[in-house]
């Protein structure tokens, strides 16, 4: 790696940190999305973590001066985020997901699924939102989805399952963030084996979903994250085909799944050819949305950033 100069000796104002950040993580070629999309928001990021600072502040205080305790604690982060390559809510501990602050760690992913588009919409049209009571967070990680869809579902208590203890120890902080002790629980659960006999009306997942192929080109920053949140077999499908199988016994008579399966969207047309795309939805990122209207069948919608939906049914497992 270039050798990099740390010195801040003429550098005063939060503008002077920032804008002096954003060169260095330029120069340092690292890579985004976790949070932010580039190098002057990443630094935004941590010399606002530093002050204390919202993400809006008035223009005078771009011209605050630190002070010598700031100055150092800000080329720290900086020099961290350059040579450990970890993604920046690591370091800060935290990261914003649905308007609201979650704390993370490297034991889980770093907050981003745009089903936090859906969430802000009520989930609407798939569900009335005042009449769902149990929701499901599969592959919860830090409990992000399911805490924050609990703005949309005003009734509803929720489930937040994963397989990884140290992934839902950090779920744990954050239902007690939100002092949410009887409303949401942490369930550690190998997809649904620890669920037997439960029912939701709605189950929302953003399982692994990484190939084989891409995993290998992933920038050193996401290669941080904890390989379980990620990987999902040659073709991204591994866990969402147990998903489709397992979840009708799971879902309340009208039951909603949504699931996200990113960039595996070609994998799962390829296994699925006869599927039929038409229609439109979410803007950023695939999903796949099942209805399932009974236990023998499910009606499985896909949602792509190319604006296509399909419907098709799928026996139970």
């Amino acid at each position: 790696m270039t050798n990099f100069n740390y010195q801040y000796e003429h550098l005063e104002t939060v503008t002077d940190f920032v804008r002096w950040g954003g060169t260095l993580f330029q120069k340092a070629g690292l890579a985004f999305g976790h949070g932010t999309d580039n190098a002057f928001d990443d630094a935004r990021v941590l010399v606002f973590h530093v002050l204390r600072l919202p993400w809006e502040i008035p223009d005078n205080y771009w011209s605050a001066r630190l002070s010598i305790t700031e100055k150092r604690e800000v080329t720290e982060l900086f020099r961290q985020r350059i040579e450990s390559r970890k993604p920046t809510p690591y370091l800060t501990g935290e990261a914003w997901f649905a308007g609201l602050k979650f704390y993370v760690s490297e034991a889980t992913l770093v907050p981003r699924s745009p089903i936090a588009e859906l969430i802000a919409e009520q989930y609407r049209p798939w569900v009335e939102p005042e009449a769902v009571t149990d929701i499901l967070d599969l592959c919860t990680g830090s409990g992000c989805i399911g805490i924050a869809s609990l703005q949309a579902c005003p009734n509803a208590q929720v489930d937040l399952a994963d397989i990884s203890p140290d992934a839902l120890a950090v779920a744990q902080r954050n239902i007690d963030r939100y002092d949410l002790k009887g409303i949401a629980r942490a369930v550690e659960s190998d997809l649904f084996s620890a669920l037997e006999g439960k029912q939701y009306d709605l189950i929302v997942s953003n399982p692994p979903y990484v190939d084989a192929i891409e995993m290998s080109a992933l920038p050193e920053e996401f290669h941080q994250e904890p390989r379980l949140g990620l990987e999902a077999g040659e073709d991204g499908l591994d866990l969402v085909r147990h998903i489709l199988a397992e979840a009708a016994a799971h879902l309340k008579d009208d039951g909603t799944l949504i699931v996200e399966v990113g960039v595996s969207q070609y994998y799962l047309e390829q296994a699925y050819p006869e599927v039929p795309f038409t229609g439109s939805s979410l803007s950023r990122a695939v999903r796949a949305c099942s209805r399932f209207k009974s236990r023998s069948w499910t009606l499985f919608r896909i949602f792509s950033t190319n604006g296509k939906t399909a419907d098709r049914r799928f026996s139970r497992a």
